[in-house]
């Protein structure tokens, strides 16, 4: 009997052995097949969604995930700015991390948008000015390597673009200062050539009526993407970026103009700006000077580039306003912005008194410090210094060329987003769209 009792516990113990490697088997092959469907179920959300080129493409209300991966300690190529967006280095391990991929977005109702005539060619960072019913598109990126060097014209009456003239070759290309007093174009500074070259100091002229060109005394120093406006008859240029690009510029010159030609030879110091840097709206309206948004960095020459290739750099998007005072003694800090916001010097327009902003950028993701754009429309009420989410543009995009006419807003070119669940930025674009306005 102990024999038998021998051979049940040997049989017994034989058969809790074989249960115990199938059970590990089994788990081994669940959390396999675990791994394959999960980096399957990433690969099809990953910074892949199409483009919708439809009216209403906004992302839903509702929270969706997707993966995104961890910040890399080396900057990524600037093609993930411009271009096709696409990043063709290769990385090594990453880890990943769950976030909603509408965590930028504000609630905002539809608009009835409708698409136009779009440009005649695609432009990232370039400037416009509209005088009655003609609007003047300058200059910009075509792509990363090709800039713009000419004035595409579009008449709001009949909504089709009728001209097209060319810029003077030793004028910047892209980040200009611009504005007008209703038949003059003053375009100050800016950026000379593709990549990330320096910013020229030069100033320029266009008489709108003869499409001639001419010339002012230069800036005391070059800057980039200023914010310009003219003001009881001073040309204002403040902030910017300095020679680097990056370097926020505190500095604020005016000078006197008057039909197309400077009163004075040198540009007078004025109270420097609160918070310097680029890309940001500067407004005149009911006499008052505004400053609106902007940022602190941006990308630079990478060292040694014989080509100036761009490299990234830390960026901080703010949502400052600020007003000048009656004296222009003093900067007056007037209510932010509903959300930082960048990329927007040329995206306002006024409307029954209140200043209207299209797009533009906001702060970086969190974990792979990507460019997040934006698409909501923005309403400053200029008689209760307010702001509010009045609307949603077909798309997030960054530096629109606004403009309003016969109660139509509309706006065209800059950089778009890569689809409703991907703020990031990918194709340059010059589509034009409009919607009405009741405001």
């Amino acid at each position: 009997m102990a024999k038998n009792l021998h051979h049940h516990h040997q049989h017994q113990s034989k058969n809790n052995i074989c249960t115990k490697f199938v059970f590990f088997v089994s788990f081994a092959c669940l959390v396999g097949l675990a791994c394959i469907v999960n980096v399957l179920w990433a690969s099809s959300f990953s910074f892949s969604s199409p483009y919708l080129n439809v009216v209403y493409n906004w992302v839903s209300q509702k929270p969706r995930l997707f993966v995104v991966p961890r910040a890399e300690e080396e900057e990524p190529n600037i093609a993930d700015k411009i271009g096709d967006g696409i990043l063709e280095r290769k990385t090594g391990r990453v880890a990943e991390r769950f976030l909603s991929a509408t965590f930028a977005d504000l609630p905002a109702p539809d608009l009835p948008w409708e698409q136009m005539p779009s440009a005649p060619v695609p432009r990232l960072d370039g400037s416009s000015i509209q005088i009655k019913n003609l609007f003047y598109v300058l200059s910009g990126y075509g792509t990363l390597d090709y800039v713009h060097s000419h004035v595409d014209v579009f008449n709001f009456t009949d909504n089709t673009w009728c001209g097209r003239f060319d810029a003077p070759k030793d004028m910047a290309n892209s980040h200009l200062g611009v504005a007008s007093d209703g038949r003059y174009i003053y375009v100050i500074s800016g950026q000379y050539g593709p990549q990330c070259r320096s910013p020229t100091a030069r100033t320029f002229v266009l008489d709108t009526q003869t499409r001639r060109w001419s010339s002012l005394p230069p800036l005391p120093a070059p800057r980039y993407a200023p914010a310009t406006q003219l003001w009881r008859g001073r040309l204002n240029v403040m902030g910017g970026s300095k020679e680097n690009r990056h370097t926020p510029g505190l500095e604020h010159w005016s000078i006197a103009v008057k039909d197309g030609k400077a009163l004075e030879k040198e540009w007078r110091t004025e109270i420097p700006i609160p918070r310097g840097g680029p890309h940001r709206a500067c407004v005149v309206v009911n006499d008052r000077l505004f400053v609106i948004g902007g940022q602190e960095g941006d990308f630079m020459a990478k060292p040694g580039s014989p080509i100036f290739k761009c490299s990234r750099r830390k960026e901080v998007v703010y949502s400052d306003v600020y007003m000048l005072d009656a004296k222009m003694k003093k900067w007056e800090v007037l209510p932010p912005l509903p959300k930082p916001n960048s990329h927007i010097e040329c995206s306002w327009v006024i409307v029954n008194n209140s200043i209207i902003i299209t797009g533009g950028t906001t702060e970086k993701h969190p974990v792979n410090k990507r460019m997040m754009l934006v698409g909501e429309v923005f309403q400053f009420r200029l008689d209760s210094l307010t702001w509010s989410v009045i609307g949603k543009l077909p798309y997030r995009i960054k530096t629109t060329l606004a403009g309003f006419w016969d109660g139509y807003l509309y706006f065209t070119s800059g950089q778009r987003d890569r689809g409703p669940d991907n703020p990031q930025p990918k194709m340059v674009v010059g589509e034009m769209w409009r919607a009405k306005l009741n405001l």
